[in-house]
């Protein structure tokens, strides 16, 4: 949509008008070889069937496999792949020194309401010519997903624009997430500080505070990324928009008493046995 020499309007304010971070119309991502690409999405397939696995049970899993590689190459396409083994280990995870870290506090809740608690997470999504980044915003209780931005980086903009664009439809008691530099940018916890949301970021190494978004990741995975190859980003945002509509709107969840995520968001309903303990 960006017109080149336009005489009336420069790059620079056609970006603004589109709401297009400048830096991502100009960034090219460095593309990965075509065997790094498979190696991405034979880890992060083996990533949902084995979470604890850590980079060097990983590259061990792969050499057997048959792929000449070593835990260090395995760390690196990891790091990209936003995802890390369960178990804790020294540098798992790299939050930015300088941001504020804030402490979890889901410790021991029992979660039993629409809109107590929400969470949030990026995940990888593969497409011919190499990768993008996916972030949903998630209602734990009703499992319904409130917003999702795809980007082909992972600067902290698109996170932020999934967060404002689900407290359009309401707003959490608390907000979940991981020590990610995104979510722990000063630009994305002001906007839940305005809105006096209290903050919980999940401990360090510890995959599985953020469990009800993992398991949308792999819902999403193996009923619709994994079935298809996606050409572009196009295809990608557009069959992705797809299945997540079908997913809040039809996809029947067995813990919800085979109600739909947006019929237990919408109408508020408390389902029995539906209380999620967390640890």
């Amino acid at each position: 949509m960006i017109e080149l020499g336009n005489p009336k309007l420069s790059v620079r304010r056609q970006c603004t008008l589109l709401s297009l971070n400048r830096s991502s119309y100009y960034y090219e991502p460095c593309q990965e070889t075509e065997l790094n690409q498979k190696l991405m999405r034979l880890i992060d397939e083996k990533h949902l069937e084995r979470p604890y696995f850590g980079r060097r049970k990983m590259a061990e899993w792969l050499v057997k496999e048959g792929y000449d590689v070593n835990y260090k190459r395995v760390g690196r396409l990891m790091q990209k792949l936003c995802i890390e083994g369960i178990t804790p280990g020294p540098k798992t995870s790299k939050p930015s020194k300088e941001h504020v870290k804030y402490p979890y506090l889901l410790k021991n809740l029992c979660i039993n309401r629409v809109n107590h608690v929400w969470g949030t997470d990026i995940t990888y999504i593969p497409v011919a010519s190499g990768y993008l980044y996916l972030v949903a915003v998630m209602d734990w209780y009703s499992r319904y997903v409130l917003a999702w931005k795809l980007s082909n980086t992972l600067d902290s903009d698109f996170c932020i624009q999934a967060l404002k664009e689900a407290l359009k439809l309401d707003k959490p008691e608390i907000f979940n997430s991981d020590q990610g530099v995104q979510f722990t940018s000063g630009k994305f916890t002001e906007v839940l500080k305005a809105k006096n949301i209290q903050i919980s970021m999940d401990g360090k190494g510890r995959a599985l505070d953020n469990i009800y978004v993992e398991r949308l990741w792999r819902t999403v995975k193996y009923e619709e990324v994994y079935l298809k190859s996606y050409e572009d980003g196009e295809m990608a945002y557009g069959e992705l928009k797809n299945y997540l509509k079908f997913y809040n709107e039809e996809r029947q969840h067995q813990a919800l008493k085979y109600m739909t995520p947006r019929e237990v968001f919408s109408s508020r309903e408390l389902i029995p046995g539906n209380e999620i303990m967390m640890r």
